[in-house]
């Protein structure tokens, strides 16, 4: 029996695909402000956020990250 896909775990999604930045980063704090602890966020993107990693790191999130044939990164983010 396979996973089931990041963006099934949780409905707070920010699909940041086609925006330009600093807008996914922007909306990306923005959701992770209004997230409960234990609750997840998924960000969609056609780029790996490397920068995002280490803000998420230092602030003690927990992340996943899945790449999928069309190119979007799912990452999916924990409070």
């Amino acid at each position: 029996m396979s996973e089931a896909p990041l963006h099934a775990k949780t409905p707070h999604v920010v699909d940041a695909r086609f925006m330009e930045p600093p807008e996914p980063f922007v909306h990306t704090m923005e959701m992770l402000d209004t997230l409960q602890p234990g609750e997840k966020m998924l960000l969609l993107l056609y780029r790996e956020p490397h920068p995002l990693y280490q803000v998420l790191t230092r602030n003690g999130h927990a992340y996943r990250t899945e790449l999928l044939p069309d190119g979007t990164f799912e990452i999916l983010i924990s409070r």
